[in-house]
């Protein structure tokens, strides 16, 4: 490989919150290019073309996510890009190849050595078990935003929701990228979808992804709106089997109102009420969420916290079937990542605002500075 200059994120120490972290806790550094002789046996440099910027990817940068990096390190969870070089024990990988890396073994939230190696930067390194070809039709784009994604809303919908053909979903933050993910994953099982979020232009955009119904759940002058009677009269007056509940905070007391008796009510994530945990990597919920008790037992609900890592660490049996239906799907253009947000690594700062404030629809990606 010729000498050239890169540029990476680094985190050098963990945020308060995610906001401070992206005002002063990324550092935007440059990077050499990597020598193979520093690497083991198995490891590939890719030359990244794009990376994700995605919501675990801030809540690490505080210490919020399940799993506390140790910094140094550099986000960035999922990426693509090609194979630039493969050590003598590589294997399944070819250089030139284009591929995508496997967040669960690799970069921020994989153990071991290569935690601090994240997408954000112009080369990266990855065992090579952790990287797998882009299928089907996928641009760098989309493939970086395809495992994360569907993958969660594939155990959410499928492993603990059991959705059926015929059933009604409603799926909370429906533009956002689980909850696009979870959009289509549903249509596929052959489900009827409702799809609520707070911006008519965003909504736009998930009806054209497949949604059978959007809902806009802002209330004029803030918070959450009542709207079970649109939800009502959308089913009969039956009300929805599931809840994808993504967001939390108000949305989800409304959201409990929207069911059909013996439903199945999702915990996905709190997207509404993001700082539960303490910042800086300290451990503890001060800020835990709460959902009424009176109305699960009237409803007859069952409840389903869906924590797709912790379940796949617990239970890796659970991952090899759930992957090979995604990559199946990916490969004959069943599914397809939307991205709506495009930035120069040099911009990470506002890739980052952009994912935090909500601008993002589906994905929001970075691509690296470009190589000499």
């Amino acid at each position: 490989m010729s000498a050239a200059a890169g540029t990476k994120v680094v985190v050098h120490e963990l945020a308060e919150n995610p906001a401070e972290a992206i005002e002063s806790n990324v550092a935007i550094e440059p990077q050499a290019q990597i020598d193979p002789e520093t690497l083991a046996p198995d490891d590939v440099i890719v030359a990244v073309e794009s990376a994700s910027v995605g919501w675990v990817d801030l809540l690490m940068t505080s210490g919020q996510y399940q799993h506390i990096p140790s910094p140094p390190y550099t986000p960035g969870l999922e990426y693509a890009g090609t194979v630039l070089h493969k050590g003598p024990a590589a294997v399944g990988v070819e250089v030139g190849e284009r591929v995508l890396a496997d967040g669960f073994l690799t970069g921020p939230r994989s153990l071991g050595a290569h935690q601090r190696w994240g997408g954000w930067a112009t080369w990266t390194v990855a065992p090579a078990h952790a990287l797998r070809r882009i299928p089907g039709p996928l641009s760098f784009d989309e493939a970086c935003n395809l495992l994360g994604n569907y993958e969660t809303a594939y155990h959410c919908l499928v492993a603990r929701g059991k959705v059926r053909q015929g059933e009604t979903v409603l799926i909370l933050g429906a533009s956002g990228s689980t909850g696009l993910a979870a959009v289509q994953l549903a249509k596929l099982l052959g489900a009827k979808v409702i799809a609520t979020g707070r911006s008519d232009d965003k909504l736009a955009i998930v009806r054209a992804q497949g949604a059978d119904h959007v809902i806009n759940t802002r209330q004029e002058g803030g918070g959450v709106r009542s709207f079970r009677d649109e939800v009502k009269a959308l089913t009969g007056g039956r009300g929805v089997d599931v809840v994808y509940d993504g967001v939390g905070g108000e949305l989800s007391l409304e959201s409990l109102r929207c069911t059909a008796f013996g439903a199945r009510y999702l915990i996905v994530g709190w997207a509404a009420t993001p700082l539960v945990a303490k910042g800086k990597g300290g451990r503890g919920a001060p800020n835990a969420n709460t959902l009424p008790t009176n109305l699960i037992m009237m409803k007859g609900l069952d409840v389903l916290g869906c924590p797709t890592v912790i379940s796949t660490v617990k239970d890796p049996a659970i991952r090899a079937p759930r992957l090979a239906q995604i990559l199946e799907w990916a490969e004959r253009g069943a599914i397809k990542p939307y991205v709506s947000h495009r930035f120069d690594l040099s911009d990470i700062r506002a890739a980052m605002r952009a994912k935090w404030s909500g601008e993002v629809i589906g994905g929001g990606v970075v691509h690296p500075s470009r190589r000499a």
